[in-house]
């Protein structure tokens, strides 16, 4: 989602607000709101008007005009009146107001279990039933993350997918001729690469370990170690999976390899993530984990950049997983108290399901596409560097966060305490675990 100033860095700031919207669209919806509606026959044509909101801003926000403008002219009877740069939190409380959008499109898969289990969100099915929408189309971890219990509340937009950039003028100086592919790999490398001033300062870093910088989170990271979230019965999996153990110690040794004080220090002399200042793009990061849309960002505000794509390094004991990463999504709904379903979902279809439709978006705001057709479209635009994620995100390991009816509230609990154990203020790494389960526990008790 190039240059949206709601990717998921800075998602992570708006989901407490997010959380509390959920609330009160539990208290004004409830699951199943529209199951029993009746939907048209097929073959009727949809008119009207569609109040349409999206995040999206700036380039991205033109290329959504352009798509709905070529809507608008295949559907002459339908016209879409379009608001952007909403969030997910003002898109519920509207919902839950009686005043929300005929179609909104969310940023971040981690709302799907809420807006399907609330009914803020209607149930899709029938609709494609009715017209006979082929979802085999659809990647199989696509069709996961915009459905909870078996119902479709949502359809995918365009995905994100997660690599490892790296800047090859800076390895080459170092003697390395390949990105690391193993987790050990990484930590030798991450060292040799970092620059130090003579009383220790960072001046240049090999790769940043702590999980709350620019897109180095625990939801990116967690597939490295095939780190499980949730159980079966939805409930935390984090402390009783010894993955979460390895993976926080190596992230724990690195800090302190590298000092705590001295890379806060250095990462609060950094730029902003989505400026030509991103330490990444100014060489001061010759490693770091990034979505597809970095590609287009480089090209923009560091054309110079002399840099490689790769997937995420693995642990040492999941090697055969090397190739995987972490896929999350833009998702659209039709909202409760859609005013015109039928035109509403002939603009989600559309959006969704029309191949040189998510061709063109993909090729303008740089993500990934989430149809067959449109992945193996000639017409996509993708070179080696933007290819890397194609084959991340078509990987049979590839994964995301698993939806549940409260939304994203344990993953904004394990960023909490991770950032508290890399700073050494929680040293007790099995036993904090164990007491994240507990909360998040309780948590997801409460959001049901």
């Amino acid at each position: 989602m190039f240059g949206s100033p709601l990717r998921s860095g800075m998602v992570h700031r708006t989901l407490l607000a997010l959380s509390s919207a959920a609330l009160l669209v539990v208290a004004a919806c409830t699951p199943g709101i529209d199951a029993g509606g009746e939907i048209a026959p097929a073959g009727q044509e949809a008119k009207g008007t569609v109040e349409f909101w999206h995040f999206f801003t700036d380039r991205e926000a033109k290329a959504i005009d352009t798509a709905i403008a070529g809507f608008e002219k295949a559907h002459p009877d339908i016209h879409v009146n379009v608001t952007s740069g909403q969030d997910d939190a003002k898109m519920l409380q509207a919902i839950s107001s009686g005043k929300g959008p005929d179609v909104g499109l969310s940023y971040s898969t981690d709302i799907v279990g809420k807006f399907c289990s609330s009914g803020a969100w209607r149930d899709l099915s029938p609709y494609i039933k009715r017209d006979k929408v082929d979802l085999d189309q659809f990647p199989q971890t696509v069709r996961d993350y915009t459905s909870y219990h078996d119902r479709r509340c949502a359809m995918p937009f365009l995905a994100d997918v997660y690599g490892l950039y790296y800047n090859k003028t800076l390895l080459r100086q170092a003697g390395f001729t390949a990105p690391p592919k193993t987790m050990t790999e990484l930590a030798d490398m991450a060292k040799k690469l970092t620059r130090r001033k003579p009383d220790g300062t960072i001046e240049v870093a090999g790769f940043l370990p702590i999980l709350n910088f620019y897109e180095h989170t625990p939801q990116h990271t967690a597939p490295m170690w095939d780190a499980r979230w949730l159980t079966k019965d939805e409930k935390s999996a984090i402390g009783t999976d010894p993955n979460w153990q390895a993976m926080l110690k190596w992230h724990k040794d690195l800090v302190d390899w590298y000092g705590y004080d001295k890379v806060r220090q250095f990462t609060a002399g950094l730029g902003d993530e989505w400026s030509a200042d991103n330490a990444f793009q100014a060489g001061k990061l010759a490693m770091a984990i990034d979505g597809e849309y970095r590609t287009a960002f480089v090209q923009d505000q560091a054309p110079d950049l002399d840099f490689g794509t790769a997937p995420l390094p693995v642990a040492d004991n999941e090697t055969d997983r090397y190739g995987a990463g972490f896929v999350t999504g833009n998702v659209m709904g039709i909202s409760a108290n859609s005013k015109n379903p039928e035109a509403s979902w002939a603009l989600l279809r559309y959006l969704t399901t029309e191949t040189n439709v998510i061709v063109d978006l993909a090729n303008t705001i740089k993500n990934v596409p989430t149809t067959t057709d449109a992945l193996n479209s000639p017409a996509l635009q993708a070179d080696d560097k933007f290819r890397t994620f194609l084959e991340i995100f078509t990987n049979p390991d590839t994964s995301t966060t698993p939806p549940n009816s409260a939304g994203p509230k344990y993953v904004e609990m394990t960023q909490e305490y991770v950032n508290t154990y890399l700073s050494g203020a929680s040293p007790d790494l099995v036993g904090g675990l164990r007491d994240l389960d507990g909360r998040i526990d309780e948590a997801l008790d409460l959001g049901r």
